[in-house]
């Protein structure tokens, strides 16, 4: 099913964004690896046969958009699948933060998505059949103390898949969001695991993520949301937040307790 499909992976020599491109890669598909750091994506392309497009771009930046967008225009490349993987993390109060803290988690994990898939819209409509994957959070559906410009963008995420999933329902691009929850990768400091550790929460393998999402995408289902109880938790959460926000309350001098020991490092 994904034999022979271009795809474009931002985020590629991320965690989570090597090990989705080893089994896509195993899978037959053609990948477009786009991240930060030239020579790991080199290396990575390297390790998967040597086989797929490079390229170092800020996603961030218009300059880092048009280079991703100039790869996917060549002659020999048709994109077929849009995975929007790229993001940063966050793991501090919002009282600590400076503005080009809070607006550059925005500007990478929400404005830049947009943007990106903005761009590449027309070369998606010229396909038969295509797909943009927007990897968001299960802290896209939950609020979560110590994540709050995080959770903002996730949040946002998540709204903009299903505003433009129906807003292309009459063509042939579908839109898609795939929510893992925490995960063992360098975005999660020592610190993030020995609280989620001591809290009783459940992290995930990359390779184990990746291998959800590779799943996914031979799914047809809209959304996927990994983990229990963190499913339990975010449908409690739409419907009785309350419950939560009490369940949090108990959790919060731990939490506290971590991101104090954040600031002083």
């Amino acid at each position: 099913m994904l034999k022979n499909k271009t795809i474009l992976l931002t985020g590629a020599n991320g965690g989570i964004g090597t090990e989705i491109a080893k089994l896509l890669s195993e899978q037959g598909a053609m990948l477009i690896l786009a991240g930060l750091n030239q020579p790991e994506l080199e290396a990575l392309n390297h390790q998967l046969g040597g086989k797929h497009a490079v390229v170092e771009a800020d996603i961030a930046s218009e300059q880092g958009r048009q280079s991703i967008l100039s790869v996917c225009e060549q002659d020999n490349i048709n994109l077929d699948i849009v995975l929007n993987n790229a993001g940063v993390g966050q793991f501090s109060l919002l009282a600590d933060m400076n503005e080009t803290a809070v607006t550059r988690i925005i500007d990478i994990n929400l404005t830049s998505t947009i943007l990106l898939s903005q761009a590449l819209l027309p070369l998606l409509l010229a396909r038969p059949r295509a797909e943009i994957i927007n990897i968001g959070s299960i802290l896209g559906s939950i609020g979560f103390p110590g994540s709050t410009v995080y959770c903002a963008s996730k949040f946002g995420i998540r709204g903009f898949t299903e505003a433009l999933r129906r807003e292309l329902l009459d063509t042939s691009i579908s839109v898609r969001y795939f929510a893992p929850r925490a995960t063992k990768t360098a975005i999660n400091n020592d610190d993030v695991v020995s609280m989620n550790n001591e809290l009783g929460t459940k992290m995930d393998a990359a390779e184990h993520v990746a291998k959800q999402l590779v799943s996914f995408l031979k799914e047809s289902t809209s959304n996927k949301f990994l983990g229990f109880p963190e499913n339990l938790f975010i449908r409690i959460n739409s419907i009785l937040p309350g419950i939560v926000d009490k369940s949090i309350y108990k959790q919060l001098p731990i939490i506290k307790r971590y991101l104090i020991r954040n600031i002083e490092q």
